[in-house]
């Protein structure tokens, strides 16, 4: 039977080696990835050959029924057309804003006579200049509050601008309410030329651009001149303005005396999620921390995750700075470099900072994105919500009589059979309860590794029908996980028949395919990529490794010590403890003195003499 994967590889064929986009589509026509690439055809290819190891892609494949592709001139063109289709489908499997929602931008009417300020999330409309996006709507309306003090302009939503404005700019000489309380330009009443006010503007956007060095100077200047000239009036304006700018630089952190105009982004990925935190950096300052939340995480590549937020991001920014740090670059940085630079108008630098201030910055970014992810996961009860899918998913997947709201996993540590251990690791409703962890020192005596035999005994001790009914261990679990493959899995179910607990669901998670095997089964329980259900299965598994790592490491560290002195004449258990206190460990006792090892008290000079005779003998054998 022919499947609509098997058309799409014959259906390749005929596509070309050029540069293009292509469309991923499923069964009713809807765009679900949209695409660049060089070679067309060989990137294609890539997502139904198995070759392209993103974690996303099985799982697109799946949906996917169709495709279509669009050939360019050339690189860059692939890209700016690629941004302007993601624009117009907004495809599930392209990165997006998480929460879908318009960002807030501060415009400027440009067009009218008289320029008024607003602030709007609507589409972007010929005649007026935007700035932002600001994700923060208060911070956005208290800088068009900031920027009005400075510098006085008409605000779009006054009723006396609009009919100033539907009158082509004539004045009809009724004053508006700004302009009564001292705070409008007032062009309703002729009170200021459109010279004037157009200069003001032009002040307006230099400001809201970011190049705000030496303006409170230029407005302590003019106040001074207005004084001289005694407008005290206007020099009372001046100096309130001047002292307004004055505020909003203290508040700005400054990283360089040069004129910086740089976006610094720092990225954060956890499972499906990312956080990404956006500094801009103009005239030297940092003047925002810009954050967004992604619809991907950790199942795409940092890199295409960075692409996908540049392409996302300054398709709708007012302003594309000169420099743009980030934590990965994009798959072809010289094209995303062009996009930018055709957007700038100018050269666009991107570059991932090794060092110096700009590396600095590049970590404070990505701190904040922390943060911001922090937030967000406990304004949406993320985590809680996750869990709880997760918890649904495996009660689903393994056939469970309920959710597993109490998961033991176990794992064996060992090196060519020796300082064997095991770990037990227990999750309570899907969060590491580290208070019920407990470790077991191997007792099996093999000279080889031998991780079945280890893991039922590991589970016998556990299950022991005492152990269970003991408070060590008082409590069933409701999903038994163990890390390996079908021997482990055979191994374990063996233990629960003999001490009659066949009944606890048991499941081995393989490590090469993270595939899940369960007693009875014939095919594997394949968990998809990206859900919640394998990545807890995941964590769990890996915490019961990394738990069994860092004991076996101490059962190790402990024996190599243990035996560095246990064979030197005069050196028993006490003195040894004695010794080991004093130094902290054999290395520094090897480095020692034999004064040095007399001093401590217990230990005769001619035991300290033995000690570094033989610890040096050792170590030169060594």
């Amino acid at each position: 039977m022919t499947t609509p994967l098997d058309t799409i590889r014959d259906q390749l064929s005929l596509v070309p080696e050029t540069p293009g986009v292509y469309l991923w589509k499923d069964a009713e026509g809807a765009v679900l990835y949209v695409g660049k690439a060089k070679r067309l055809r060989r990137r294609m290819q890539q997502y139904v050959s198995g070759h392209d190891t993103r974690e996303k892609v099985p799982l697109l494949m799946d949906e996917t029924a169709s495709f279509d592709y669009i050939v360019t001139g050339n690189e860059v063109e692939s890209l700016i057309l690629e941004s302007n289709l993601i624009k117009q489908f907004r495809p599930r499997y392209n990165v997006d804003y998480r929460d879908d929602k318009t960002y807030p931008f501060i415009a400027l009417t440009l067009s009218d006579p008289f320029p008024a300020i607003k602030y709007t999330r609507e589409k972007h409309k010929p005649g007026t200049r935007y700035f932002g996006p600001y994700t923060d709507a208060k911070a956005a309306r208290e800088t068009i509050d900031v920027v009005r003090r400075i510098y006085p302009v008409c605000r779009a939503d006054c009723v006396e601008w609009k009919r100033l404005t539907a009158k082509g700019g004539e004045s009809n000489g009724k004053p508006c309410f700004d302009f009564h309380v001292g705070k409008g330009p007032g062009p309703c009443v002729a009170a200021i030329s459109r010279e004037e006010y157009a200069e003001r503007v032009e002040q307006v956007v230099s400001f809201l651009d970011g190049r705000t060095r030496g303006v409170a100077e230029a407005l302590e200047r003019e106040m001074r001149e207005a004084s001289a000239d005694l407008e005290f009036e206007r020099a009372a304006r001046l100096k309130r303005s001047a002292e307004a700018v004055r505020k909003v630089l203290e508040r700005q952190m400054v990283v360089s005396e040069k004129p910086l105009d740089m976006d610094v982004i720092g990225v954060l990925r956890e499972e499906t999620i990312a956080a990404v935190h956006l500094l801009a950096v103009r005239d030297g300052r940092v003047l925002a921390g810009n954050e967004f939340v992604l619809d991907e995480g950790l199942e795409v590549e940092e890199a295409d995750l960075v692409e996908g937020f540049l392409l996302r991001y300054y398709a709708e920014a007012s302003h594309v700075p000169r420099e743009v740090l980030v934590s990965a670059l994009p798959s072809e940085p010289d094209s995303a470099e062009q996009w930018l630079s055709k957007l700038r108008g100018t050269r666009v630098t991107l570059a991932v900072p090794q060092r110096g201030d700009k590396k600095r910055l590049l970590e404070l970014a990505s701190t904040n994105a922390r943060h911001t992810l922090a937030r967000y996961k406990f304004r949406t009860r993320y985590d809680e919500q996750r869990t709880n899918e997760a918890l649904l998913q495996l009660e689903s997947a393994l056939a469970l009589p309920a959710p597993p709201m109490r998961i033991e996993c176990y794992d064996i540590s060992t090196l060519h059979g020796r300082h064997s251990v095991g770990s037990m690791v227990v999750f309570t409703a899907g969060q590491a309860d580290s208070s019920q962890y407990r470790r077991f020192r191997i007792r099996l005596d093999t000279p080889e590794a031998n991780d079945v035999a280890m893991m039922r005994e590991v589970l016998g001790r556990r299950f022991r029908r005492e152990a269970a009914e003991g408070k060590r261990f008082a409590s069933r679990p409701d999903l038994i996980v163990v890390d390996g493959g079908k021997p482990q899995l055979g191994a374990a179910l063996r233990v629960l028949r003999e001490l009659g607990l066949e009944d606890i669901p048991l499941a081995v998670l393989a490590k090469r395919e993270e595939e899940l095997f369960a007693p009875g089964w014939d095919e594997p329980v394949v968990l998809p990529n990206g859900s919640a259900s394998l990545y807890l299965v995941k964590r769990v598994r890996d915490e019961a490794h990394r738990f069994a790592v860092t004991y076996h490491r101490e059962v190790r560290g402990r024996a190599m010590t243990a035996s560095a002195l246990d064979d030197v004449p005069g050196v028993g258990p006490k003195r040894r403890k004695l010794l080991l206190r004093a130094f902290g460990s054999v290395k520094r006792l090897r480095e020692a003195s034999v004064d040095d090892i007399a001093a401590v008290n217990g230990v005769p000079r001619e035991v300290a003499e033995t000690v570094h005779a033989y610890l040096s003998a050792d170590g030169e054998s060594g």
